[in-house]
């Protein structure tokens, strides 16, 4: 007999019996969910945002690996960047199925806790000039356990929202976390200068032999407090929503043709999104590093991101709007057009192809993040209330491996080279497969399922 889990919440946080709890009642939404639900987006998004920022603050790090005297070569330097995409890919997997077992409070709160063993241990590895090649990539795949935090935050949100809403509160959530991105790599090159905890690396430039005295593990260490202040907010701030469920019941979503079809439009959106996001400051540093004067990754890798993240909070009330299949037909063209543009630029011979490869590039991370919103707002459409929260957390799951998969596939196209181009020629046939795929089923009039 499948084990039914039911979600028994304390009695000091107002507990409401599955029935009652109703948010696609106006009178109910208005009179009771509505402050719970919004209290536990902005204490989720903060979380989530941490999440993030922990999740690809490695990708921010291993550009300055190399500077500081370790001795890594390129495709070990991909792999870094690899390995929280593998972590964060397999734990999504585990919390898609956390919130019905543990519920919205002890999920947050317990998962915003654990960020702090990549902080801390990446703080103490850059330090030590000892540290090995294994010891990072352990590091690094533990990095990714805020990369798994995705797919438990996401369900939980859309329990507290009517179906109408959802589009907004998922595209602000996802959006506003996704900038963890960009905070990471925004923040990460201001901090290392500054003398905050230790002693400083000397940081040897490759191309000029200047010197100059870095903190790196600041990188790591300036996520600490945030990461408590998290945690605290989680476990006093949130509370549960009623939610019954068994493993079977959960599981049937597996048996579902769209769940696999929403499943590749995701790698297609956040797949490219996170993929490229991860691989980006590396791309940069091994396509153009070696040209005369060649850019400073980290002063444009967090754009994308940046990019990305903003017009994914933007785009999920437009979703609500239009409907999310057409807007995923947006991103979709788009994607398509930045990739097959991407292919000249993209084995470089000089810094001539600098301009046109950053543009392609951010434009690739508009046209990802417009698509990360829609196919939210398409789930919750095509799948009932029960199977939504399963779904939303399978996809993201399997779109996380996005950092593992570009930069494997990326160090096995390049090697020590600078010829990128075949990477954007396979994307690019993905990206029409995918745009066939919403069209045909999620799009036309016909369509099996338009939304």
């Amino acid at each position: 007999m499948a084990l039914t889990v039911h979600l028994i919440m304390s009695t000091t946080q107002n507990a409401t019996s599955p029935q009652e709890w109703q948010p696609n009642d106006p009178a109910f939404w208005d009179s009771t969910a509505k402050p719970i639900a919004w209290r536990t987006l902005w204490i989720t998004t903060y979380c989530l945002l941490l999440s993030f920022a922990t999740w690809f603050m490695v990708s921010a790090i291993v550009v300055k690996l190399s500077g500081i005297g370790f001795k890594f070569a390129p495709q070990e330097l991909f792999w870094l960047t690899a390995m929280p995409g593998l972590a964060a890919g397999t734990l999504r997997m585990v919390h898609t199925f956390l919130i019905p077992i543990l519920g919205t409070r002890k999920t947050i709160t317990i998962s915003t806790l654990l960020l702090l063993i990549p902080a801390i241990g990446w703080g103490f590895a850059v330090s030590n000039p000892s540290t090995s090649f294994t010891t990072f990539m352990v590091l690094a795949f533990l990095a990714g356990l805020g990369g798994g935090n995705f797919s438990s935050f996401m369900p939980s949100t859309s329990l507290f929202f009517p179906k109408a809403k959802l589009g907004t509160a998922l595209g602000i959530q996802a959006g506003i976390g996704n900038f963890g991105v960009s905070v990471a790599q925004f923040l990460i090159p201001a901090i290392i200068g500054l003398s905050l905890v230790g002693t400083g690396q000397t940081f040897t430039n490759p191309k000029t032999g200047a010197t100059s005295t870095i903190f790196l593990q600041n990188a790591a260490f300036v996520w600490i407090p945030l990461v408590v202040i998290g945690t605290i907010a989680a476990w006093f701030g949130l509370r549960d929503v009623p939610v019954q469920a068994s493993f079977k019941e959960q599981l049937d979503i597996f048996k579902e043709k769209h769940t696999w079809i929403m499943t590749s439009l995701y790698i297609m959106t956040f797949g490219s999104f996170s993929g490229l996001a991860a691989a980006f400051p590396l791309l940069i540093k091994q396509l153009f590093g070696d040209f005369p004067g060649a850019p400073e990754p980290l002063k444009y890798a967090f754009l994308g991101p940046m990019i990305g993240a903003g017009i994914r909070a933007a785009a999920g009330p437009v979703a609500d709007k239009l409907g999310g299949a057409k807007v995923t037909m947006i991103s979709a063209v788009g994607l398509i057009g930045c990739g097959a543009a991407m292919i000249p630029f993209a084995n470089p011979t000089s810094m001539e192809g600098w301009g046109p490869f950053l543009w392609l590039m951010l434009g690739m991370f508009f046209f990802s993040g417009i698509g990360n919103a829609s196919t939210f707002k398409q789930i919750p459409m095509i799948f009932p209330p029960r199977q939504a929260g399963g779904v939303i957390g399978w996809t993201s799951a399997i779109a996380a491996y996005g950092p593992f998969l570009f930069s494997v596939i990326l160090a096995a196209i390049m090697g020590s080279g600078k010829n990128a181009s075949p990477f954007f020629v396979g994307l690019t046939v993905f990206y029409v497969l995918n745009l066939g795929l919403n069209w045909w089923f999620y799009s036309r009039k016909a369509a099996e399922r338009r939304c």
